[in-house]
């Protein structure tokens, strides 16, 4: 039964836009599945969009307990309010939903290095979770050598690293004549990482379909 701890190369590289698609083939196939946006800065959207993907199981609080109001670094966003995250009990809550929905995406906060506490950042969390991780980036320059430095420090930590997802990003679709570094990005990372790299844009979305190793079929 899959589940996922799903991180990024870094923030707003389509983290939610990937999860939500993930959520919605499992419950295409008729899955008891879930995903979760346990800690949030800023404004409560991405959770939002992630109930709605789920069918609104899981109430707004129980997929995101955790929620700040400035759009800053955890450790930061907690520290303006004078408030600290516990989380043995918010490791416990995301268990318990595990136990309810095998098939669960868990999405992390900003990039694979966040700080979320003195000495504890989105790595440590991810660690304790002991879920596969799925990297998120965007095919954009820079992406190769975000994408190995994450999937070196996922490894280091002795977490296993299910693949990675590589988000066309905005505008990809009208602009056929892309440079050759976006034209071939993905090859060279499956080359050099020895994983599966899934290229999505919005018309794969639309499909609604995702590969065996995500838990799903061949696409």
């Amino acid at each position: 039964m899959p589940s996922f701890f799903i991180t990024g190369t870094d923030t707003g590289v389509g983290k939610t836009w990937f999860t939500c698609r993930l959520v919605r083939a499992w419950k295409t196939r008729g899955h008891a599945a879930a995903a979760l946006k346990p800690i949030s800065a800023g404004d409560r959207g991405d959770a939002e969009l992630l109930r709605a993907a789920s069918g609104s199981v899981l109430s707004l609080d129980e997929i995101n307990p955790v929620h700040f109001r400035e759009p800053a670094a955890p450790l930061l966003a907690a520290r303006a309010e004078n408030r600290s995250i516990d989380f043995t009990t918010l490791n416990r809550e995301i268990e318990a939903v595990r136990a309810c929905f095998p098939h669960l995406a868990v999405e992390g906060v900003g990039g694979w290095r966040v700080p979320l506490a003195p000495g504890y950042e989105v790595r440590d969390w991810a660690r304790d979770l002991r879920m596969p991780v799925v990297v998120v980036a965007l095919n954009r320059l820079g992406v190769i050598n975000h994408t190995l430095l994450t999937v070196d420090s996922i490894r280091d930590a002795g977490l296993t690293c299910a693949g990675v997802v590589v988000n066309a990003g905005p505008g990809a679709e009208a602009s056929p004549d892309l440079d050759l570094a976006r034209r071939h990005n993905v090859f060279l990372l499956r080359e050099i990482l020895l994983l599966p790299v899934l290229e999505l844009d919005r018309r794969a979305h639309a499909a609604g379909e995702v590969p065996v190793w995500l838990g799903g079929e061949e696409i």
